[in-house]
């Protein structure tokens, strides 16, 4: 197990003036990797002054976020993921009017975060600027092509961060990371200063921890005033969608039922079999070729959705970017390379029919769905895949996944993602959908069911505790054991992994809280480190290792006086240890 004297080599600071000590921390800060790899760059975008009383003040006072790196920042180079684009193209000369909305509502932007080259991709990785790390999974893929801005919210650098969502790039990555995400109605939010991908489907959405904060957003992002909230009297589920995830449907339904009947009643339950409904009441989808809808003939209709989507989203990109591929010849992934290096054409008759699909798909689910009714779908059809897997390049995983998103994508209705904890230690998540320009509404409903399916999540929680609570300390302990190694070992990120893997298992045990802060102290990792200390704190008291540990984060941070206090607090527990007096009487001299 880490012991104090495996702390960082803080101790060559003993003697340095503040000024030395301050240029320590910064030096320290920008060698380490604290942002999990979520930003490709960092600045701050400050909100105007609070308007006089008795105007009230902005509407989202004190939040921070980040935007991926496709929407334009006045002065910088809008990256796309890829140098060479970076490499190529002039800063933008002015910022994109959905940043600059929510810095005058209060909000500070402090950075860009990464996407997957090009925003092609699905998985998150992307091996220019590095895979932005699953917070809940770290071996697991974030999920794309918004990934960064997914992981900034799932690790709490910031409150809430904006991404594009075009055939899921903001509801996978919120499934992938346990976050809630929103993509509004196509057309609902301004598309200007963001890089085209597919106009078609290209769609601002937002990622957030807290739900209120994702409403928020939503009032200042969506036009005109928010109507009186209203209740849902109808909760479709999807049926067949529920059999191509591969989580237990129960897990996935449970919660939404019984909050639903809970909240609205048993009455405004219902099933759907979705694929047999578009079938019968998307009639242009006749025309586009069986054969490609692949796969279980029961999921035909939404099969040919995803490869419909996948087509017109290639058409699309080659369109927008070809002739910048063709000139630049940049370096590409090879997954995505293989989709975007050749010029893909449709004829009219194919682009026409596939435009009929989008408007029919349209009315089908707003005649389903009415003014106050939501579909609740799966949001993903798997845990994250491992990082590097080769299911990632499976046209199986593919379709299977585009067979969930294709149905907001193409029919521009709005959606919504709820995370429900974490299955086999993954996190799991279902979608509720609304008509197209039902944003406000669908946003009024999760805010309505959030405090209920957590309750409900509690109660299927401690209903399933069972003996295997005692295999789960077993496991957590062998975790905790290989993380120590890792330690030994000054693998670091590896020892991280490992301590999470015991969290996740026993949230219960300081030690392992304790010992994942100190190997997020040897990457520098201070705000982590901060947290997992106190959180160490709060479930031992008498912890003597956590309080010099959350001392030595504090003094990096440049709290001195809480440092102090710490350092203080340890000689309170342990009066013989030299490491607390030492450092105790060194801040003091300095900071007091």
């Amino acid at each position: 197990m880490p012991s104090s004297s495996s702390a960082p080599n803080l101790w060559v600071l003993l003697g340095l003036s503040l000024a030395g000590i301050l240029l320590m921390t910064k030096k320290l800060k920008k060698a380490a990797k604290v942002d999990f790899g979520a930003f490709v760059q960092r600045f701050q975008l400050l909100p105007p002054p609070q308007p006089a009383p008795p105007k009230a003040p902005h509407p989202l006072t004190a939040l921070t976020f980040a935007v991926s790196d496709l929407f334009d920042i006045n002065g910088f180079v809008t990256g796309f993921g890829n140098p060479d684009w970076e490499r190529t193209h002039e800063a933008a000369s002015q910022t994109s009017p959905v940043v600059s909305a929510l810095v005058d509502g209060g909000a500070t932007c402090v950075g860009k975060t990464v996407v997957d080259e090009m925003s092609f991709g699905v998985s998150g990785e992307n091996r220019h600027y590095g895979t932005p790390t699953n917070f809940v999974a770290p071996a697991r893929i974030p999920g794309g092509s918004c990934s960064g801005a997914a992981v900034a919210v799932a690790a709490k650098l910031v409150d809430f961060s904006l991404g594009v969502d075009t055939v899921g790039g903001v509801r996978q990555p919120a499934g992938h990371c346990g976050i809630f995400g929103f993509r509004p109605s196509y057309g609902a939010v301004s598309h200007l200063g963001i890089i085209p991908i597919s106009t078609s489907f290209d769609t601002v959405g937002w990622f957030a921890m807290d739900p209120s904060v994702l409403h928020r957003v939503g009032q200042v992002l969506l036009q005109g005033q928010f109507a009186v909230q209203r209740n849902p009297r109808n909760v479709i589920i999807a049926d067949d969608c529920f059999q191509l995830s591969k989580i237990p449907i129960q897990r996935l339904t449970q919660v939404v039922i019984r909050s639903t009947e809970n909240l609205f009643g048993k009455q405004v339950l219902k099933h759907e079999k979705l694929s047999d409904y578009i079938a019968s009441r998307v009639p242009s989808l006749k025309a586009f070729d069986s054969k490609k809808s692949n796969g279980d003939p029961k999921f035909s209709s939404l099969r040919s959705l995803a490869s419909i989507m996948q087509l017109l989203r290639r058409h699309e990109f080659s369109h927008n970017h070809f002739e910048w591929i063709n000139t630049v010849k940049p370096t590409l992934d090879p997954l995505i390379s293989a989709q975007v290096q050749e010029k893909l054409e449709l004829a009219d008759k194919d682009i026409n029919n596939f435009v009929a699909v989008k408007n029919e798909l349209r009315s089908a689910l707003n005649a389903l769905l009415k003014d106050d009714g939501v579909l609740v779908i799966p949001t993903v059809c798997s845990p994250p895949p491992k990082l590097g897997s080769k299911e990632l390049s499976s046209e199986d995983y593919l379709i299977s996944e585009f067979s969930l998103t294709a149905l907001a994508s193409i029919s521009g209705c709005c959606q919504v993602v709820i995370p429900l904890g974490l299955y086999e230690n993954y996190p799991v998540s279902v979608s509720l959908m609304a008509k197209h320009g039902g944003d406000r509404f669908l946003l009024d409903t999760l805010k309505t069911m959030h405090a209920s399916l957590l309750h409900k999540l509690a109660d299927e929680a401690g209903k399933s505790k069972t003996s295997n609570d005692v295999s789960k300390e077993a496991a957590a302990e062998i975790a905790k054991e290989k993380g120590n190694a890792a330690f030994k070992a000054k693998n670091w990120q590896k020892a991280i992994g490992f301590y999470t893997d015991a969290i996740k298992l026993n949230s219960t045990t300081a030690t392992y809280f304790n010992n994942r802060a100190a190997a997020y102290l040897e990457l520098g990792s201070f705000i982590q480190a901060e947290a997992d200390c106190t959180k160490a704190i709060d479930l031992d008291k008498k912890n003597v290792k956590a309080y010099l540990r959350r001392g030595t984060a504090r003094e990096m941070l440049g709290y001195y006086k809480d440092a102090i206090e710490d350092f203080r607090y340890a000689l309170v527990l342990e009066p013989t240890n030299k490491r607390a007096a030492v450092s105790a009487d060194r801040l003091t001299k300095y900071f007091q």
